[in-house]
């Protein structure tokens, strides 16, 4: 997991594009994407940066969090909509990841390195207990037309 509380000068922020980082600023808050996975930085008053969206897979231009329902990984987005994560989405999220860290000198651990870290890990596979029903538990919805 990433130290959110660690500050990264603008410096090292601007170099992200020369990385070949989409680099997007408005007003103090920076977002840095590729490989279809972003993060998200805020400037704080002593002029630095600190991570306010972890490394995450992005869907339709929107942070998604990652959840390990028990039987497979899926991508929620804020507003509750459910898309199965796919081994392409969860290869280039680590990618990203590495690809940030070692461009931000963040040391990476052997634990953080073996795989995906989902942001949500709800479920429960006895009925009548909270998990029971994945979808219920976290507020998720399939696309429209999908069942």
């Amino acid at each position: 997991m990433w130290n959110v509380n660690e500050r990264f000068s603008q410096k090292a922020i601007e170099s992200l594009a020369a990385l070949g980082f989409g680099v997007g600023s408005t007003r103090g808050v920076v977002r840095v994407e590729k490989y279809g996975s972003g993060a998200e930085f805020r400037k704080g008053t002593d002029d630095c940066y600190q991570m306010t969206v972890t490394p995450t897979i992005m869907l339709k231009g929107q942070f998604t969090r990652l959840w390990d329902a028990g039987y497979q990984k899926f991508l929620l987005t804020d507003d509750g909509l459910k898309v199965p994560a796919l081994a392409s989405h969860l290869a280039n999220l680590r990618r990203f990841n590495e690809e940030l860290r070692t461009a931000l000198g963040v040391p990476t651990f052997y634990n953080e390195a073996l795989g995906s870290v989902s942001q949500i890990s709800v479920y429960d596979r006895v009925k009548g207990r909270n998990g029971d029903v994945p979808d219920k538990t976290v507020g998720a919805h399939s696309p429209a037309g999908e069942h």
